[in-house]
C-alpha cells in the first residue's frame, strides 16, 4: 500500500498499536486535498488507505487473542478489502453481494461470515451456491425459518446463531440492533433453536450486535450487559462444541472536533471481563472503528447566498453523496481548504443541490464564511459515505480516489445512471 501516512498525534493524545487513536480532519493535509480536487473534480471521496490499515493494527493491538472481523458494510471498496485482508482481519457480511466482493478481494472461506438478516432467496441461492468452492464459509442465522431454508437449498456446513439479547446502543435509535425483533432469535429460545441446529449443521458459534456509534457510559453498560448474557448463554448451550462467541462491534469514532477518542483498549478489557471463563475464542466485528477517520469527502462551493439567519453556501455534493446527516442528522465536521488565518466567521448552512430540505450537511454552524469555488472536507466519511450514496434526483455517483492519487472507483456517469432502462416498447 501506498499513500501519505498520517500525520503525528498531537501532545497528549492517547496512542495505541497502529498510529494515533483519532485522526481530526485538521489533520488531513490542505494541499494535497486540493491537488485531488483540481485532478478529479468534486464532490470526491479521498480515501487513506494507510490509515486503514492503522486502525487495524489498533484493533489487533486491543484483542491479541480475538478473532477481529470487519463489517464489510462500512465500505465495501476493493482497495479497502484488500488492505483489511493484507491487515489480518476476516470480513462480516450482511449480504450476498458483500460475501462476493469479500471473495473477490481474496479472503479465503474460513475467513468469511454472512450474517444473514431475512435473506432474500437469491441471496441464500448465491451464497449455498458459494460455500461449495468454500466449505470453510460461515453463516449466520437470525430465525429458525432461515434453518429451514438453508437445509431445503442442501446446506449442512457451518452454522452462528444470530440471538437477540433485548439489549440496544448506538448513536441513533435507527441503528439500535440489540434489542430490536428483526434481529436474532429470542434469548430465552436461543437453546432450543441451537439444539435444533446442530440436528442439521455444524453449529460454530454464537453472535449479538448492540448497535452502531457505541460510546459513553450509557452505551457501554448497554454493551457489557450483552457480553455478559451471550457469555451466559454459551456456558449453557456450548458443551465444548462452540468455536467462537461473536459479541459485534459498533466502536464508536468522535466525529466532533471535541469529542475524545473511544478508549479501545479498556473496551477490549471490560469485554473480556464480561464474556467470563468460555471455551471459545471472542469475535468482535468492527466496520466503523477501521474506515471512519481514513476518509473525507470533498466538495465545491457554487453558490453563497447571504440571509438574515444564516449564509447559505451551496456545495457540489449532497444527501446523495452523503447520506448521514439527513438520515441520522449525524454530525460531520467540516472545514474550509481555502479559509485564511482571520477569515471572517459566523453562522453557516452548507447544502447540497437536491431537492429536499434536509440536503444539509450542516445548519447555522459556526464556520469561515466561504466565497464561491472554496473546497470544503467533510471529516470522517469513510464509513457508510459512498456505500449509502444514490442515484436520487439522477445525480451520478462520486469518484473515489487514494491518498496517494490512484482511482479505486470512477466517477459515475448519467449513461450510467440509464444503463439499465429500457422503453415502454422494450427498447
Amino acid at each position: 500500500m501506498s499513500g501519505e501516512q498520517s500525520s503525528a498525534p498531537e501532545p497528549g493524545r492517547t496512542t495505541a498499536e497502529g498510529g494515533p487513536a483519532i485522526r481530526r480532519l485538521a489533520e488531513w493535509n490542505a494541499d494535497r486535498l486540493h491537488e485531488l480536487a483540481a485532478d478529479h473534480g468534486t464532490p470526491l471521496y479521498v480515501t487513506d488507505l494507510d490509515r486503514v490499515a492503522e486502525n487495524c493494527a489498533r484493533l489487533r493491538g486491543a484483542f491479541p487473542d480475538a478473532d477481529v472481523k470487519y463489517a464489510v458494510k462500512a465500505h465495501t471498496g476493493r482497495a479497502v478489502l484488500e488492505s483489511v485482508r493484507e491487515s489480518g482481519l476476516g470480513a462480516e457480511c450482511a449480504s450476498a453481494g458483500e460475501v462476493r466482493r469479500a471473495l473477490d478481494a481474496g479472503f479465503p472461506g474460513d475467513r468469511v461470515d454472512y450474517t444473514a438478516v431475512n435473506p432474500p432467496a437469491r441471496d441464500l441461492d448465491s451464497v449455498v451456491e458459494w460455500w461449495e468452492e468454500h466449505p470453510e464459509l460461515t453463516i449466520t442465522v437470525g430465525a429458525r425459518d432461515t434453518l429451514d431454508r438453508l437445509a431445503e437449498r442442501g446446506y449442512d456446513g457451518r452454522v452462528c446463531v444470530r440471538v437477540n439479547p433485548g439489549v440496544g446502543a448506538g448513536h441513533h435509535e435507527k441503528v439500535r440492533t440489540g434489542a430490536a425483533p428483526k434481529f436474532g432469535v429470542p434469548y430465552d429460545r436461543a437453546p432450543e433453536v441451537v439444539d435444533d441446529a446442530r440436528d442439521r449443521f455444524d453449529v460454530v458459534g454464537l453472535h449479538a450486535h448492540a448497535g452502531s456509534g457505541i460510546h459513553g457510559e450509557e452505551d457501554l453498560a448497554a454493551h457489557r450487559d450483552l457480553v455478559a448474557r451471550m457469555g451466559e448463554l454459551a456456558r449453557e448451550v456450548g458443551d465444548g462444541q462452540l468455536e467462537f462467541v461473536d459479541v459485534g462491534g459498533g466502536f464508536s469514532v468522535p466525529y466532533c472536533e471535541d469529542d475524545p477518542a473511544l478508549d479501545l483498549n479498556a473496551v477490549a478489557d471490560t469485554t473480556r471481563e464480561a464474556l467470563g471463563d468460555v471455551d471459545a475464542t471472542l469475535a468482535v466485528e468492527p466496520g466503523r472503528y477501521v474506515v471512519a477517520d481514513a476518509g473525507v469527502l470533498l466538495t465545491r462551493v457554487n453558490t453563497v447566498k447571504p440571509t438574515p439567519e444564516t449564509t447559505v453556501a451551496g456545495v457540489d455534493a449532497g444527501m446523495t453523496d452523503l447520506l448521514r446527516p439527513a438520515m441520522y442528522d449525524a454530525y460531520h465536521a467540516i472545514r474550509n481548504l481555502d479559509a485564511s488565518e482571520g477569515s471572517a466567521e459566523g453562522p453557516v448552512t452548507v447544502a447540497g443541490p437536491i431537492c429536499e430540505t434536509g440536503d444539509t450537511f450542516c445548519d447555522g454552524r459556526d464556520l469561515s464564511i466561504p466565497e464561491r469555488g472554496d473546497l470544503l472536507a467533510v471529516g470522517n466519511a469513510g464509513a457508510y459515505g459512498y456505500e449509502m450514496a444514490s442515484t436520487y434526483n439522477s445525480r451520478p455517483r462520486p469518484a473515489e480516489v487514494s491518498l496517494a492519487g490512484d482511482v479505486l472507483r470512477e466517477r459515475e456517469t448519467l449513461a450510467g445512471v440509464t444503463r439499465l432502462e429500457r422503453g415502454g416498447g422494450g427498447e
